[in-house]
């Protein structure tokens, strides 16, 4: 099997692995969450913020930066093809949207929040804390769910007009 098809299976997998987890994030694990009380809800994201954080998380999330990029540079031949600016629209779309927002608007966020010694802060404090996070997380989330999205089915259209053309 060529290497340029292992790449980009790996990008649509991963991708889609990616989109599947920011989606979850934001249909079920933080509505859920947003009915507890202030420092519940805080202690919860907290806690899943440190949990998620694994080796298979890291390794799915590591793959679909690397695959996405790969692809457009084992396709450069494609040029001018509309395939190939498929592949750099999606290259755009999920280094800005999933990997961007992640790396300078959720992380942020998630280093605060697990920085603050929970127990040691007051009521007044807990509620500023979360209403600094909630929102802001949330939103950002919303955009890597809709960016992997995107990213995974014009990955999953380009290997379609992919094998089209061949």
């Amino acid at each position: 099997m060529k290497i340029e098809i292992i790449i980009l299976a790996s990008a649509i997998l991963s991708t889609g692995l990616m989109a599947g987890i920011f989606f979850t994030w934001s249909n079920a694990v933080k509505p859920g969450i947003g009915k507890l009380s202030d420092i519940e809800y805080l202690k919860a994201l907290q806690s899943m913020n440190r949990v998620i954080l694994n080796i298979p998380f890291k390794i799915i999330f590591f793959i679909s930066i690397i695959s996405v990029a790969f692809v457009p540079v084992l396709y450069f031949d494609l040029y001018p093809n509309m395939i190939f600016w498929l592949f750099i629209f999606t290259l755009f779309s999920y280094w800005v949207g999933a990997f961007g927002i992640t790396l300078f608007g959720n992380i942020p966020l998630n280093e605060k929040l697990d920085k603050t010694n929970l127990e040691s802060i007051s009521t007044q404090k807990i509620k500023l804390l979360r209403t600094g996070i909630e929102s802001n997380w949330n939103n950002l989330n919303l955009i890597r769910t809709i960016s992997s999205l995107i990213t995974f089915i014009l990955l999953i259209s380009s290997l379609i007009l992919l094998n089209h053309s061949l």
